[in-house]
């Protein structure tokens, strides 16, 4: 049976919960705090049980996850049976950068969210082993086509220095952590996964919008299946342009793009696959992503 979840980081709740403060009009005088357990209980409240915790919340709210929110993300767990799993944070941060200081800055950023959220022993640690430098190398049209493989060698090399410091840090099984595909080379990065015995998180709007590069979805996928633990799902679309860059969107609901949802889930079920599915959707979003999956095939009746 498949389990649905989704990610904490909901725009609406943020807004919500940031109003009386908007309503000031004014610049606040220190960080606003924000109320992570609560947000998870309102989520809980529509139905959803597994829920991503997003990390990154920390960057505009400090101390999102500090030990009182973890005491009641806890008791949340044990009342509610709620299961979690993490995304380690990944803004601003490049743990492929060639520049040292800031790998290995992004890399405390991550051992701290990996310590600091074990106690919920979440069910996967989701992660981006590249960021932003490495995917504007990957995409510039700058970039001379010959240069372009070399370039993401080495950022793939400073990449897999940060997972081994990671995992070493940490101390996680190395299946507890599941690298996404992302705007990167696919190859590569599951090259990194075959390196390091890691997991995999198959991000469908990622894939199907070709970010990973020119990989037939169903191909990816079938790449994918050996180590996949977790999928983000969501609808996308890819539209060629002659003479021009491509246009693409991702993060729909699904039936608002053209993700082959149902072969999707016809080889997910054949597979055995039981892992986290979680949406990366608000949460109206994905309530009408799911009655779409209820109206589609049976392999979507006992939803």
């Amino acid at each position: 049976m498949f389990r649905f979840g989704i990610e904490i980081l909901q725009e609406p709740l943020l807004l919500e919960m940031a109003a009386p403060l908007l309503a000031e009009g004014r610049l606040p005088e220190k960080f606003p705090q924000l109320d992570v357990a609560k947000m998870a209980e309102r989520i809980a409240g529509y139905g959803f049980k597994l829920i991503e915790l997003n990390t990154d919340l920390n960057i505009f709210f400090p101390n999102s996850f500090g030990v009182p929110t973890l005491r009641r993300l806890l008791e949340l767990k044990e009342s509610l049976g709620l299961s979690y799993t993490v995304h380690l944070p990944l803004w601003s941060l490049e743990p492929s950068s060639p520049f040292e200081e800031v790998r290995k800055a992004s890399v405390d950023v991550m051992v701290d969210a990996v310590l600091r959220l074990a106690p919920l022993e979440p069910e996967v640690y989701v992660f981006h082993a590249t960021g932003p430098l490495a995917t504007e190398f990957f995409i510039s049209s700058s970039i001379p086509d010959q240069a372009r493989p070399l370039l993401m060698f080495v950022f793939q090399r400073n990449a897999a220095r940060s997972i081994e410091e990671i995992l070493e840090r940490t101390g996680l099984p190395s299946r507890s952590m599941a690298i996404e595909t992302i705007q990167f080379p696919l190859d590569l990065t599951l090259g990194l996964a075959e390196e390091f015995d890691l997991s995999v998180c198959f991000d469908t709007g990622h894939v199907f919008s070709r970010q990973p590069g020119p990989v037939d979805f169903h191909e990816a996928l079938a790449k994918c299946l050996p180590r996949l633990k977790e999928v983000h799902l969501h609808d996308a679309w890819f539209k060629p342009e002659p003479g021009g860059p491509p246009r693409w969107a991702d993060h729909l609901p699904l039936g608002e793009g053209e993700v082959p949802v149902e072969k999707l889930f016809a080889t997910l079920k054949e597979k055995g696959f039981s892992g986290p599915i979680i949406f990366e959707l608000t949460v109206p979003e994905a309530l009408k992503s799911l009655e779409r999956l209820r109206s589609m095939g049976e392999v979507f009746q006992s939803l």
